[in-house]
Protein backbone atom coordinates (compact mmCIF):
# COMPACT_ATOMS: atom_id res chain seq x y z
CA UNK A 1 0.00 0.00 0.00
CA UNK A 2 1.50 3.35 -1.05
CA UNK A 3 0.94 5.89 1.72
CA UNK A 4 1.09 8.79 -0.76
CA UNK A 5 -2.20 7.61 -2.27
CA UNK A 6 -4.07 7.59 1.05
CA UNK A 7 -6.43 10.47 1.84
CA UNK A 8 -5.52 10.21 5.53
CA UNK A 9 -1.83 10.79 4.74
CA UNK A 10 -2.59 13.62 2.30
CA UNK A 11 -4.86 15.44 4.77
CA UNK A 12 -2.44 14.96 7.67
CA UNK A 13 0.46 16.26 5.58
CA UNK A 14 -1.50 19.37 4.53
CA UNK A 15 -2.50 19.89 8.15
CA UNK A 16 1.13 20.27 9.23
CA UNK A 17 1.40 23.53 7.27
CA UNK A 18 -1.46 24.99 9.29
CA UNK A 19 0.14 23.90 12.55
CA UNK A 20 3.39 25.61 11.61
CA UNK A 21 1.51 28.81 10.74
CA UNK A 22 -0.31 28.80 14.07
CA UNK A 23 2.74 28.05 16.18
CA UNK A 24 4.97 30.62 14.51
CA UNK A 25 3.10 33.26 16.52
CA UNK A 26 3.65 31.52 19.86
CA UNK A 27 5.95 33.28 22.35
CA UNK A 28 9.66 32.83 21.71
CA UNK A 29 10.16 31.23 25.14
CA UNK A 30 7.89 28.36 24.00
CA UNK A 31 10.04 27.51 20.97
CA UNK A 32 11.60 24.48 22.67
CA UNK A 33 8.50 23.74 24.74
CA UNK A 34 4.92 23.73 23.58
CA UNK A 35 5.70 24.96 20.05
CA UNK A 36 8.11 22.11 19.43
CA UNK A 37 5.82 19.53 21.02
CA UNK A 38 2.81 20.60 18.93
CA UNK A 39 4.84 20.45 15.74
CA UNK A 40 6.28 17.04 16.61
CA UNK A 41 2.82 15.64 17.35
CA UNK A 42 1.47 16.96 14.04
CA UNK A 43 4.39 15.54 12.05
CA UNK A 44 3.99 12.21 13.84
CA UNK A 45 0.52 11.68 12.35
CA UNK A 46 1.48 11.25 8.66
CA UNK A 47 4.92 9.89 9.58
CA UNK A 48 3.35 6.92 11.36
CA UNK A 49 0.89 6.38 8.52
CA UNK A 50 3.77 6.15 6.06
CA UNK A 51 5.86 3.98 8.36
CA UNK A 52 2.93 1.63 8.89
CA UNK A 53 2.36 1.30 5.16
CA UNK A 54 5.99 0.28 4.73
CA UNK A 55 5.53 -2.69 7.05
CA UNK A 56 5.06 -6.24 5.82
CA UNK A 57 1.76 -7.11 7.44
CA UNK A 58 -1.61 -5.47 7.89
CA UNK A 59 -1.29 -6.10 11.64
CA UNK A 60 1.87 -3.98 11.77
CA UNK A 61 0.28 -1.31 9.59
CA UNK A 62 -2.71 -1.14 11.93
CA UNK A 63 -0.40 -0.76 14.92
CA UNK A 64 1.22 2.33 13.36
CA UNK A 65 -2.17 3.73 12.38
CA UNK A 66 -3.18 3.51 16.04
CA UNK A 67 -0.01 5.38 16.95
CA UNK A 68 -1.18 8.12 14.55
CA UNK A 69 -4.51 8.20 16.41
CA UNK A 70 -2.55 8.62 19.65
CA UNK A 71 -0.64 11.53 18.14
CA UNK A 72 -3.95 13.17 17.26
CA UNK A 73 -5.13 12.86 20.86
CA UNK A 74 -1.83 14.31 22.08
CA UNK A 75 -2.08 17.19 19.62
CA UNK A 76 -5.64 17.98 20.68
CA UNK A 77 -4.47 18.26 24.28
CA UNK A 78 -1.52 20.47 23.39
CA UNK A 79 -3.70 22.78 21.30
CA UNK A 80 -6.17 23.14 24.18
CA UNK A 81 -3.28 24.03 26.49
CA UNK A 82 -2.05 26.62 23.97
CA UNK A 83 -5.53 28.10 23.77
CA UNK A 84 -5.84 28.18 27.58
CA UNK A 85 -2.51 30.02 27.77
CA UNK A 86 -3.76 32.56 25.22
CA UNK A 87 -1.24 31.61 22.52
CA UNK A 88 -3.99 30.93 20.00
CA UNK A 89 -7.70 31.47 19.81
CA UNK A 90 -10.65 29.61 18.37
CA UNK A 91 -9.20 26.23 17.60
CA UNK A 92 -12.57 24.81 16.54
CA UNK A 93 -11.63 24.67 12.84
CA UNK A 94 -8.34 22.93 13.61
CA UNK A 95 -10.10 20.42 15.86
CA UNK A 96 -12.60 19.68 13.06
CA UNK A 97 -9.72 18.90 10.72
CA UNK A 98 -8.22 16.57 13.32
CA UNK A 99 -11.58 14.80 13.65
CA UNK A 100 -11.65 14.36 9.86
CA UNK A 101 -8.11 12.96 9.81
CA UNK A 102 -8.94 10.61 12.71
CA UNK A 103 -12.03 9.42 10.85
CA UNK A 104 -9.99 8.70 7.71
CA UNK A 105 -7.43 6.72 9.72
CA UNK A 106 -10.13 4.76 11.54
CA UNK A 107 -11.71 3.96 8.17
CA UNK A 108 -8.38 2.64 6.94
CA UNK A 109 -8.00 0.52 10.09
CA UNK A 110 -11.50 -0.90 9.59
CA UNK A 111 -10.69 -1.70 5.96
CA UNK A 112 -7.47 -3.49 6.89
CA UNK A 113 -9.15 -5.48 9.67
CA UNK A 114 -11.91 -6.65 7.33
CA UNK A 115 -9.62 -7.60 4.44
Amino acid sequence: MDHKNLEAWKEATKFITEIYRITQNFPQHELYGLTNQIRRSAVSIPANISEGCARQSDKETIQFLYISIGSIAELETELLIAQNLGYTSNIDEIMEKLIKIRSLILGLIKYLKNK
